[in-house]
């Protein structure tokens, strides 16, 4: 039977993703800042050695994720911004390096929106319509996004 994550556990997922996200940066030659908890929607700010260029990075992280989709609040598809990115890891066994997604957030606000608007007209299990819900879901099925630190732009 598999044991059910406690919020402890996904506190404990989503640092470890911030500080993973901070160190590839880091070594990628990027200045990473980990922001306090009460920063809004930013969690990691990012430049380029002089400073010159800089973006702000929402993580989303989950551990164990071969679906490649991440679950965000309904806020997403209107928190949106040229500088702004969400890095979405995913957290594999032990020995083995994460799975990183890099992308603008104006394209994962137009497709959470798209989708969910599409989720809507489908039927559920007992054909009768969804239910509004905060909850949304990005999906990145193909792994275009993969590997894709250069759109940061630094």
């Amino acid at each position: 039977m598999k044991k059910k994550k406690s919020n402890g556990d996904n506190i404990l997922i989503g640092v470890a993703g911030e500080y993973l996200v901070a160190g590839e940066l880091s070594q990628r030659g990027y200045i990473a800042s980990i922001t306090m908890r009460n920063t809004r929607g930013i969690d990691i700010l990012a430049s380029n050695r002089d400073a010159t260029k800089s973006v702000g990075i929402q993580v989303k992280s989950t551990k164990h994720n071969d679906a490649h989709s991440w679950i965000l609040n309904e806020k997403a598809e209107k928190y949106y911004a040229d500088n702004l990115f969400y890095i979405f890891v995913n957290l594999k066994k032990e020995n083995q390096r994460p799975d990183f997604f890099i992308i603008p957030s104006k394209v994962v606000a137009k497709q959470i929106e798209k989708e969910y608007a599409e989720w809507l007209k489908i039927p559920n299990r007992s054909g009768l319509e969804h239910r509004p819900t905060t909850m949304r879901k990005f999906f990145d099925r193909e792994g275009i996004y993969l590997e894709n630190w250069d759109i940061l732009n630094l």
